[in-house]
C-alpha cells in the first residue's frame, strides 16, 4: 500500500477499499448499451443483418448456430383461407381475414343492399300516409342521393307567398318525422320557388324558399324527432325548376319542398345505385 493511502487510511478518511458496486454499475450501463445496440440494428428489415444477428446471439448463449432462418415473407395463411391459384385470401381482406370475421359486402352488393333499405323506407312512408289520406299529396324518388320525399304543390301546404305551415303540411310532416327518426340517416331540406310568381312580402324567392324549408325544418325536429345533427335546411329560389312547362301544373311542381332522406355510403358505392334502379325495373 502506498505512503498516501495509507495516510487516508489512518487519519479516518472516505476512502472505501471495497468499491465493487462500481463493477455492478457498468455492467448495467454495458446491458443497457447492448440492448440499444440490438434495438438498432432490429429496427432495419434487412433480412441479412437479422439472420447474422440470430445467429450471434445464439452462439453467445451457448446454442447452436442454425445457420439458416426462414425467408418467407408476407402473412401466413390457412390452407382454408386460400383461393384456387393458392395467390391470397378467398375473397376478404387482410384485416378480415385476420380477424375472422365474413367477407365484405363488394360495392355492387352494398349499391343493391341500400336499393333494399330503401324502397322499406319509401313503402313504410307511403303506407303510413295513405292511411291518413295523403298520399298522393307527396311523390318518392329514389336514386344515388337516397330517397326524396317531395312535397308538391305548395297552395295545399302553405298560403300564397307564405312560409306559415298549413294543416295538410303539418299532417304530412308529423307522419313522414317519426318513421324517418329512427334510421338516423341525414336529411335535407330543400326549399323551391315557381319562377313566374311573386315573393312579396319577401324580397325574393331565396327568402322565400329558405323560410319554408325552414319551418319544414322544425316541424320534423320539434314535432318528429329528428335529431338537430341529422338535418338542415336550403333555399335554392327558382333556380332547380322541377318542370319548365307553361301550364299552372308545371308551376305548381316547382313550388315544392323535397325532404331528401341521404344514403350515407361512400360515392363510388353510391354511383352504382342507378344501374341497380334501372336493372330491376327492367
Amino acid at each position: 500500500m502506498s505512503r498516501r493511502r495509507r495516510r487516508k487510511l489512518d487519519t479516518g478518511g472516505e476512502f472505501h477499499a471495497d468499491e465493487r458496486w462500481m463493477a455492478s454499475y457498468t455492467d448495467m450501463v454495458t446491458v443497457l448499451m447492448c440492448l440499444f445496440i440490438v434495438l438498432f440494428a432490429m429496427s432495419s428489415v434487412d433480412q441479412a443483418k437479422f439472420t447474422a444477428l440470430k445467429n450471434s446471439l445464439a452462439t453467445g448463449f451457448g446454442v447452436v448456430d442454425e445457420g439458416s432462418v426462414d425467408t418467407a415473407s408476407g402473412i401466413v395463411v390457412p390452407p382454408d383461407k386460400v383461393d384456387h391459384d393458392a395467390e391470397g385470401f378467398t375473397g376478404a381482406s387482410e384485416d378480415t381475414a385476420l380477424a375472422g370475421t365474413d367477407d365484405p359486402q363488394t360495392d355492387q352488393q352494398q349499391a343493391e343492399d341500400e336499393v333494399d333499405s330503401l324502397t322499406e323506407l319509401r313503402e313504410r312512408l307511403h303506407s303510413a300516409l295513405d292511411a291518413k289520406g295523403m298520399a298522393s299529396d307527396v311523390t318518392f324518388t329514389i336514386d344515388q342521393r337516397g330517397l326524396t320525399v317531395g312535397l308538391i304543390g305548395w297552395e295545399t301546404f302553405f298560403q300564397p307567398n307564405s312560409d306559415a305551415l298549413g294543416g295538410e303540411a303539418v299532417g304530412v310532416l308529423d307522419t313522414i318525422g317519426p318513421i324517418v327518426t329512427p334510421t338516423e340517416r341525414q336529411v335535407s331540406v330543400e326549399g323551391h320557388a315557381d319562377y313566374r310568381g311573386t315573393s312579396f312580402p319577401f324580397p325574393t324567392d331565396w327568402e322565400l324558399s329558405s323560410g319554408r324549408a325552414t319551418q319544414v325544418l322544425r316541424r320534423l325536429v320539434e314535432v318528429g324527432g329528428i335529431q338537430p345533427a341529422h338535418i338542415s335546411a336550403v333555399g335554392y329560389g327558382s333556380a332547380r325548376p322541377a318542370a319548365t312547362g307553361p301550364t299552372e301544373g308545371d308551376a305548381a311542381q316547382n313550388r315544392r319542398v323535397d325532404i331528401a332522406v341521404l344514403s350515407n355510403l361512400p360515392d363510388d358505392v353510391r354511383a352504382l345505385i342507378p344501374s341497380v334502379l334501372a336493372e330491376r325495373a327492367g
